[in-house]
Formats: C-alpha cells, sequence, structure tokens
C-alpha cells in the first residue's frame, strides 16, 4: 500500500490556479530559475508516506552549468509534488528532461516487487469520485481513511522502466486507478539528457477511456525500496503547453451532467 500511496498521492501544496488563455506555457518546474543548493521553488514539497524508513534524497546541483533536481535512491522511496490546476484540453503538452545513472536490475512494471523506477513523473487528475464504480469507491475511500484523504482518483505515471518497450501502457501492480505509461526503456540512453513530450491529453483518452479531467498536481520520483538497489536521476525544467494549431484542436471535455 505505501508504494500504491506514493504512486498516487497529489493535493498536498499550495494550488495554483491559472487562467485559461492567459499564456502558452506554464512553468511547473522551474529548477533552472534558482542557484545550486537552494531551497526548491515555491510549491514543491515532499510526496510519500512519513513512516518511510528510507527516504529519495532530493537536491538542486549544477549540471554543466546548468541547475538541475537530482534524486539519489539506495533502496529508498519519496518523491517531490506541485499542485496545480490546469485544464489538459487548453494545456495537453508535457515537456521535461531526464538523466539517471543506471536501469534497475529486478525492475518490471508488471511486477509489484519490480515497481522501481530511476525515474518517474507523475500527472494527477481531479477525477469525480461519483465516476467510479461502487466497488472501486470503497476502496478508494478506505485508502483515503487509512492513509491520505487526498489521493486522488486518476494518475498518469510516466516511468524510465528497465524491460517493457516504450509506449506501454498499462495499470499499476498497486491499483488501476494508476496507468502507468512507459516513455523510456533499458540502459541505451542511460548517463545522457533525454528531451520528453507527451500529449497529456491523449495518453489519458488511451490508458483510461475518456477524456481526462483537470489536472490537480505534478510529481517526480525516484524510487528503489523494492528492489534493494541504488540509481541516481537529473530531472531538468517541467512544463506545461498549449497544442500547436497545426496539430489539429482536442474536443471540449463536456462539463458534468453533459
Amino acid at each position: 500500500m505505501r508504494k500504491g500511496r506514493l504512486c498516487a498521492a497529489a493535493a498536498i501544496v499550495l494550488c495554483a490556479t491559472l487562467a485559461p488563455g492567459a499564456v502558452d506555457t506554464i512553468i511547473v518546474g522551474a529548477f533552472s530559475a534558482v542557484r545550486p543548493g537552494a531551497a526548491l521553488p515555491d510549491g514543491w514539497v515532499p510526496l510519500g508516506a512519513d513512516s518511510a524508513k528510507n527516504r529519495t534524497r532530493y537536491a538542486l546541483v549544477d549540471d554543466g552549468g546548468a541547475t538541475v533536481l537530482r534524486a539519489e535512491s539506495n533502496a529508498a522511496a519519496s518523491g517531490l509534488s506541485r499542485k496545480l490546476r490546469v485544464d489538459p484540453v487548453e494545456y495537453p503538452l508535457l515537456r521535461w528532461r531526464w538523466k539517471v545513472s543506471n536501469t534497475l536490475k529486478g525492475g518490471d512494471v508488471f511486477k509489484k516487487e519490480g515497481d522501481d523506477y530511476p525515474a518517474r513523473i507523475y500527472v494527477m487528475f481531479d477525477y469525480p469520485l461519483e465516476k467510479l464504480a461502487a466497488g472501486e469507491r470503497r476502496k478508494l475511500r478506505m485508502a483515503r481513511a487509512l492513509y491520505d484523504p487526498n489521493l486522488p482518483a486518476a494518475t498518469l505515471c510516466y516511468v524510465w522502466d528497465s524491460k517493457a518497450p516504450s509506449g506501454t501502457i498499462t495499470p499499476s501492480t498497486y491499483t488501476d486507478r494508476v496507468r502507468m505509461v512507459v516513455v523510456e526503456s533499458g540502459p541505451a540512453r542511460v548517463k545522457r539528457w533525454v528531451n520528453v513530450e507527451r500529449d497529456v491529453y491523449r495518453d489519458f483518452k488511451a490508458a483510461f477511456g475518456e477524456a481526462p479531467p483537470a489536472i490537480s498536481a505534478i510529481a517526480v520520483a525516484t524510487d528503489t525500496d523494492n528492489t534493494g538497489e541504488s540509481v541516481t536521476a537529473w530531472y531538468g525544467d517541467i512544463s506545461l503547453h498549449k497544442r500547436a494549431v497545426s496539430d489539429g484542436a482536442v474536443p471540449k471535455t463536456p462539463a458534468p451532467g453533459q
């Protein structure tokens, strides 16, 4: 359950509501805007169970003249999260860059004992509880009562996996309300910066079979508690963008009750 909470936790920092149409880009994680060794940018707070015996260590460091977020995990688990309120219809494109020191020998997106990743990005959604089946509602309410009252009912988890092919979309081994999306796989590009762009709107539809509600939080996490291995990851700036006109419009998300 602890790993399930880590993969699904949300709503734990100051809410930033953004006016539709105000800007073309929303900077979620402006790590490069602060100096190495400084405190995290406003809005970023720890993610993960306070009871965890061994937590991943995060720090802002210099890498080639740019400040980035470094995560060091030695049989550890925790993350960092920022709460937002963003319409994925208007801002569907999520961009970031990451680098890892190595992949995990025991990592496997299809097994609980392999549910560790050198790097991952969560996108959490304000999914209405009433849309869940009765059994799913009971499970989520129980999890919220026991662990975190703000657990989201839908999350995309973008991961750097050890084995599964890029493009794989599969439910988390802990809960099907979290869908794992493999965007990088294997060791071919370790120790190199990799730029990533994902269409959150289309990924949510592919994973859950419906249009997404508002994005409620974005998080990063590097964890190795299941496999007991060690890894270092680096995260560059994270941002959300409008779709270019040439990409074609995405239908508006229906209002509740429509």
